[in-house]
């Protein structure tokens, strides 16, 4: 199997070179290779064990019954009438493995179908959109995440994703950033959202979605009972849009949502009023938006300092801040989930602190965003016990 001419590496799945007069010129360029010359054999060996005629099958899929692994992966890759991808195979029992800008084309995507997987800015247009859903809706116990940002989807592929979201029961984390789906992509994902009840994690930043297709995400959002983090970045929502999504949450009991991400989204009081007023019965909801409209030119709101007016109000009771969090902390290991600890500070009545104070509280103690707020740093060290003068004693008689 030869290299093809434009210069891209043999180990990159892409698809097979028909036989012709420049395949000499080509194999000897190949034979360089050691890796890329022990894929192509295990690859034909593979074709002299099967029928003449497996390309021909009517479900190819259907040959790979009782195959797993590497040797899963060969057949694959023949039948998609693909070069395997080397790298794929070394790292095949990892956990997760990045195939971003490999080229692998919709018959690559199809290949590869076991393994956590990266596949971001391959150009996988419609065809790969199909090729991925099918993947989905084989319910991969193992595919809890997907990265699918940057592949140009556009609007015409959301019904494959929505199918695919509403028949899988694995997949948690699904980035579609990137992809133009636009509104009718909101759309099929609110309707694949009322019935999917794993996806905690969905990101669609930057995807032409606009105030009307917020609304059309928000009738999956009013009764979905999963979904944490929905992050939505770079898309033309104004405040109509944003007042959508948090009503969305406000109207649904189910809800666990704990992140809206519309960074570049400018609000106003009146959206922050509502704000308030869902985070009273949703306190561990977090929504990051834009500028407040009418502040912008003023000099912002102030808030006091959050972590002093903890340590305020704990010295005026003497009691130490560690204590403070550690009776927030029901596990005892110093680490909170965020939405935990959000609830536990809305709902704590002893310190005065508001959602914004709360939100930079939080933001000090996770700055890396991991999602869990340590405050092992704020233990204080136990002061050395001074020794009874009785102990002092016992060891001066003991010196010689």
């Amino acid at each position: 199997m030869g290299s093809q001419s434009n210069g891209v590496s043999s180990t990159e799945c892409h698809p097979l070179e028909s036989e012709g007069a420049g395949q000499s010129e080509e194999t000897s360029e190949i034979s360089e290779s050691p890796e890329s010359v022990s894929l192509a054999d295990a690859s034909a060996e593979k074709a002299t064990q099967g029928s003449d005629t497996d390309l021909e099958l009517e479900d190819p899929e259907k040959a790979f019954a009782g195959i797993t692994g590497t040797d899963l992966y060969l057949e694959a890759c023949r039948l998609m009438e693909v070069v395997p991808v080397s790298h794929f195979i070394q790292n095949l029992a990892k956990p997760y493995i990045n195939l971003n800008h490999h080229g692998l084309g919709p018959k690559g995507v199809k290949a590869i179908a076991i393994a956590l997987v990266n596949i971001s800015n391959n150009h996988l247009d419609t065809a790969g959109a199909a090729a991925i859903a099918g993947l989905l809706l084989d319910n991969m116990s193992y595919l809890h995440a997907l990265q699918l940002s940057g592949n140009n989807f556009g609007e015409e592929t959301a019904p494959f994703f929505a199918e695919a979201l509403m028949g899988n029961v694995a997949l948690k984390i699904l980035n579609l950033s990137w992809n133009g789906i636009g509104n009718e992509g909101a759309l099929a994902l609110g309707e694949a959202l009322k019935v999917n009840n794993v996806l905690v994690h969905l990101d669609i930043s930057n995807n032409q979605i606009n105030n009307e297709g917020a609304k059309k995400l928000c009738r999956g959002l009013e009764v979905n009972g999963k979904l944490k983090i929905l992050k939505m970045a770079s898309n033309p929502l104004t405040l109509e849009g944003a007042t959508a999504l948090v009503t969305s949450v406000r109207k649904n009991p189910k809800s666990m949502m704990e992140e809206i991400n519309i960074p570049n989204v400018l609000v106003n009081e009146t959206f922050i009023k509502l704000l308030d007023l869902v985070c009273q019965t949703r306190p561990e909801l977090d929504v990051i938006y834009g500028e407040v409209e009418g502040r912008i030119a003023k000099f912002p709101k102030q808030h006091p300092n959050p972590m002093k007016v903890i340590q305020n109000s704990l010295k005026e009771h003497n009691l130490q801040l560690w204590d403070f969090f550690r009776n927030i902390d029901k596990d005892g290991n110093m680490k909170i989930p965020v939405a935990a600890f959000r609830r536990a500070m809305m709902q704590q009545s002893r310190i005065p602190l508001d959602r914004v104070q709360i939100g930079e509280l939080v933001r000090k103690l996770d700055p890396n965003r991991t999602g869990v707020v340590d405050y092992s740093h704020l233990q204080e060290p136990k002061p050395a016990q001074k020794p009874v003068e009785g102990e002092i004693e016992e060891e001066k008689k003991e010196e010689p």
